[in-house]
């Protein structure tokens, strides 16, 4: 059939257009995918997101991030550094990534202190820190670090047989030490038989249940030092408070004597003198916290009423079905209604001043043992602790919970059980699968 000119170039034009469209499309799909990024992650640990931590911490660096990776851009620890920063790019956009390949420039290299192929070196403002490890933890902790404007400094009184923050005894705070270092905070004890005073540039000074008397003169010194608008972390364990009792008038608190006694510590197998802690205050301190925390052997910590120049909050309370035990520990412990105090309890208060234009923070809790060396890592103590002192430090924008911890995914499985499988798949299904094949071919024999 003869197309006539009108039918051609209708044709045409259709056939151009569609072209045109065709184009038009592919453009616009390009453009979505370039401006656009969505991706889900289904791995059972979530490892390839960020935690909610580092997202709030990515969201509070306002300036770019510079990051130089001493290694080629084509190699494969290049593409695993790039892999690596991906996630946090996506969050951050101003994260900038540079390579220097150690191969071609060995003097730049060692100028820069790098001491192996793949070493990071990471610029904050006019801070900037080496990495050695690509892991979320480390990353964000040293995010962390550059974020502050200088190095914290947290005294912990000594002398007195106190928890140390660099202690190995399981009693002793080492670990949460470690950590804090790991965040820009650096530890000193302070010895106030000798020291005249608790020195000015200390962020915060930690009271961690002394087993020795204090004399009266150390006890001054430290009223001088909240006075002057310090701010405190006061860890108060059950029993004597060694000559501290001046401090707690200072403060305005009550500390009543007992044990928190909490049933609920059973149901996790735990004893029962280890109060649970999952009702927190709307307090900064709990922005986006929502783990549990475990304190062995607590006390009462409550702030009297009355005008004491202190704005005071209950920062934590337990035992909702328990009790405050004043009698002995012993394994038929039981609630006295005469004489025992019923739940829920107290046992952490936050109290806020003002001293000449500058925020005071003092933080008393009452109890030690869940920073201890021993206790640390159980459920969310370490991130309760870290908020502590992020709070009495005044870094209230690095108050975030931190990196999650990888998820058990692997299956334990007794003796009998592994027997069992072996069994199970090695003998009897291949026989199983022998008797059904050979009884198959039985019937289909017979005419």
């Amino acid at each position: 059939m003869e197309l006539n000119r009108k039918t051609q170039f209708q044709l045409s034009f259709h056939h151009w257009l569609f072209v045109l469209l065709l184009l038009l499309l592919a453009g616009l799909l390009g453009a979505v995918t370039r401006t656009y990024h969505r991706s889900w992650d289904i791995t059972l640990n979530g490892r390839n997101s960020l935690s909610p931590g580092s997202i709030a911490l990515l969201h509070e660096l306002k300036e770019p991030v510079h990051v130089t990776a001493y290694t080629a851009a084509s190699s494969d620890i290049g593409k695993a550094a790039l892999d690596f920063l991906t996630p946090y790019r996506r969050v951050k956009s101003n994260i900038k990534l540079s390579f220097i390949d150690p191969a071609e420039q060995p003097e730049l290299t060692r100028q820069a202190g790098v001491q192996r192929e793949g070493e990071l070196i990471v610029q904050y403002g006019k801070r900037s820190e080496h990495l050695m490890a690509y892991n979320e933890s480390a990353f964000t902790n040293l995010l962390m670090r550059l974020a502050r404007d200088k190095d914290r400094l947290v005294m912990y009184l000594d002398g007195h047989g106190e928890r140390k923050l660099d202690g190995a005894a399981n009693y002793d705070l080492g670990d949460f030490g470690v950590q804090l270092a790991s965040r820009g905070f650096r530890s000193a004890p302070l010895n106030l038989t000798l020291a005249q005073e608790v020195p000015s540039n200390a962020s915060v000074l930690v009271i961690a249940g002394p087993r020795i008397d204090l004399l009266p003169a150390e006890v001054e010194k430290l009223k001088q030092f909240v006075q002057r608008g310090g701010n405190l972390l006061w860890l108060v364990d059950p029993g004597s408070l060694h000559g501290l009792q001046p401090l707690v008038e200072q403060l305005g608190i009550a500390l009543t004597p007992g044990t928190v006694i909490d049933p609920e510590a059973q149901q996790s197998n735990l004893p029962a003198t280890f109060a649970i802690g999952a009702a927190y205050a709307r307090h900064p301190l709990f922005q986006n916290f929502d783990l549990r925390t475990v304190f062995p052997f607590a006390r009462e910590v409550v702030a009297l009423e009355g005008d004491h120049g202190w704005k005071a909050t209950p920062l934590i309370q337990v035992a909702a079905r328990g009790w405050l035990e004043t009698g002995k520990l012993d394994s038929g412990v039981a609630f006295d209604k005469g004489r025992d105090k019923p739940g829920p309890i107290t046992i952490a208060v936050a109290l806020e001043r003002q001293v000449e234009s500058k925020d005071q923070r003092v933080a008393v809790i009452g109890n030690g043992n869940f920073l201890a060396n021993q206790y640390l890592g159980n459920a969310g103590n370490l991130d309760l602790g870290i908020n502590l002192i992020n709070w009495l430090a005044g870094d209230d924008n690095l108050i975030a919970i931190q990196p999650r911890p990888t998820k058990d995914a692997q299956i334990a499985l007794s003796q009998n059980g592994k027997l069992l499988i072996v069994v199970g798949f090695l003998i009897v299904l291949p026989l199983a699968l022998l008797a059904a094949g050979g009884m198959v071919w039985w019937r289909r024999r017979k005419p």
